[in-house]
């Protein structure tokens, strides 16, 4: 797919209109928004007044997350097309991600298509942006009351009454429609991987038992309920119930297994489980936890997987910025969640929401652009290609995002050890420390290869001491953390580096 997006793009005649289109939607199915750019502009310059190619140039602007140049190609498209819904709904998602007001243009779309969920999304997103939280959460409620079969709304919902603080009616529209529907497996399924989402097992069990009650047995209740054991830590159980399942098909729950052996203490088992899955598992999801077998055992090949220093840069680039402090004072005022949010590793702070690099502030625009150039530089002294090596693939440009945002963490708070499956680079800059950080506990530090998560006992590959304007970069598949630290704010952002189209 990729040598033919790049096909069409080298070839596209800019003074065929439907060439162009085809050449730039093909790039966008292909992760190539950069590349695509050129050839619609020339395409608009050939042919100005036609929406398809403004939308299309507007939508491969916003991939290379250029928000300025995808705000007036979109603007440009409405204005030739102002009835068309897709095009209204990409022009309020760019002022959203480009950091504006954003909540008429998302009223403007779902005038045009009522009925669309994903204009209501952003409509959500963007009043939660504006500090509208609790103006989000009655507009879902209001809809999912009317649409109880809306499975995003209640996920939507779900995370903003988290990040409000609703620990124990996070999931109510959920249970709300499932009285109404009590067979929809559908329902059922989201609820329980929302409860296991927040790491609530007992509940999500809970859940499983009540949803056999109101549909009788499916095998996707069966899983749900073996990862749920799995996770919880029961051993036995968990035993039992992932050979009830049979033979492991599908890589999502090879991991899930994975998961269970090791914390079950079974090392050698895991990665005797994990070594066939390798040709099979493309996003890498089963490296970490093969890194953490490896290493557990003894197995040198952990150090050809993670242990060459050149796969973790530090980099002081502090001086390169025009300020940190007012960089701090912007970021602080993005931080609008009284909580962490689902589904994410910091505990005792808060996320923001939405891609930070899309924003068009200076003082984001100016740290996306020394960040770009530093990754460049890390990547370039990175080792040659490795067949089958998750960090040395052969192509390594150019340098895009899979998500990035900001993390401010307080007194007492800290990052789980996690990894960052949807990443190829990730990341810790740090913007404002608190004093005091360091100390025998290395107080605030960032850990790279522990994975207490799962209750292994496997010493750091490296700690990392945080200093403001300092940039580290790793492996998006290598365990990373944060120690806990005593008091004061901790302010940092991250990202993860995309995988570039191979």
């Amino acid at each position: 797919m990729n040598a033919h997006a790049h096909w069409l793009l080298e070839h596209a005649d800019p003074s065929d209109a439907a060439a162009v289109a085809k050449a730039i939607q093909a790039a966008l199915k292909s992760g190539l928004a950069a590349q695509a750019v050129p050839i619609g502009e020339a395409g608009t310059a050939r042919h100005p007044h036609d929406p398809r190619l403004w939308h299309l140039l507007g939508l491969a602007y916003r991939g290379a997350e250029d928000l300025q140049q995808a705000i007036e190609g979109l603007d440009r498209a409405a204005v030739l097309a102002p009835a068309d819904p897709a095009i209204a709904h990409a022009a309020a998602r760019s002022r959203l991600e480009a950091g504006l007001p954003a909540i008429d243009a998302f009223e403007h779309a779902h005038a045009l298509a009522p009925d669309d969920g994903g204009i209501r999304q952003g409509l959500a997103a963007a009043l939660f942006a504006e500090g509208r939280l609790d103006d989000a959460i009655r507009m879902l409620e209001a809809q999912l009351g009317a649409e109880p079969g809306w499975m995003e709304g209640h996920a939507t919902l779900a995370r903003l009454r988290w990040m409000r603080g609703e620990r124990d009616s996070f999931v109510a529209s959920y249970e709300t429609a499932l009285v109404r529907d009590p067979g929809n497996l559908a329902l059922w399924r989201a609820l329980v991987e929302t409860l296991m989402h927040a790491e609530l097992y007992e509940p999500a069990l809970a859940a499983v038992g009540r949803a056999r009650a109101g549909m009788g047995d499916h095998p996707m209740l069966d899983a749900l309920e073996t990862v749920s054991l799995a996770e919880k830590g029961e051993t036995d159980a968990a035993d039992g119930a992932f050979a009830r399942l049979g033979p492991i098909e599908h890589v999502t729950m090879a991991t899930r297994y994975m998961r269970h052996l090791l914390r079950a203490g079974r090392p050698v088992e895991a990665a005797a489980f994990a070594e066939p899955w390798i040709a099979r598992d493309p996003g890498h999801l089963l490296v970490p936890y093969l890194s953490a077998a490896w290493r557990l055992t003894g197995d040198r090949r952990w150090a050809w997987l993670e242990g060459d220093p050149r796969f973790v840069g530090v980099y002081d680039i502090g001086d390169r910025l025009p300020s940190l402090d007012a960089l701090a004072v912007r970021l602080r005022g993005l931080h609008l969640a009284l909580h962490h949010p689902l589904e994410q590793s910091l505990r005792g702070g808060t996320q923001t929401d939405g891609p930070l690099f899309s924003r068009i502030e200076p003082e984001i625009r100016a740290l996306r652009d020394i960040i770009v150039e530093t990754v460049e530089r890390h990547v370039a002294q990175l080792p040659s290609p490795r067949p089958g090596h998750p960090l040395l693939i052969a192509r390594r440009a150019p340098i895009g995002f899979a998500g990035s945002w900001s993390v401010r963490l307080t007194g007492e708070g800290f990052h789980i050890n996690h990894v960052h499956p949807a990443g190829w680079i990730s990341s810790a800059f740090y913007v404002a420390l608190p004093d005091g950080l360091g100390g025998d506990e290395h107080a605030g530090w960032l850990t790279l290869g522990e994975a207490t998560e799962l209750g292994l006992e496997l010493p750091p590959i490296r700690l990392i001491e945080p200093k403001p304007g300092r940039l580290v970069l790793f492996p998006s598949t290598m365990w990373h953390g944060t120690r806990p630290f005593p008091a004061g704010e901790r302010l940092t952002v991250a990202f993860d580096v995309a995988r570039p189209p191979q």
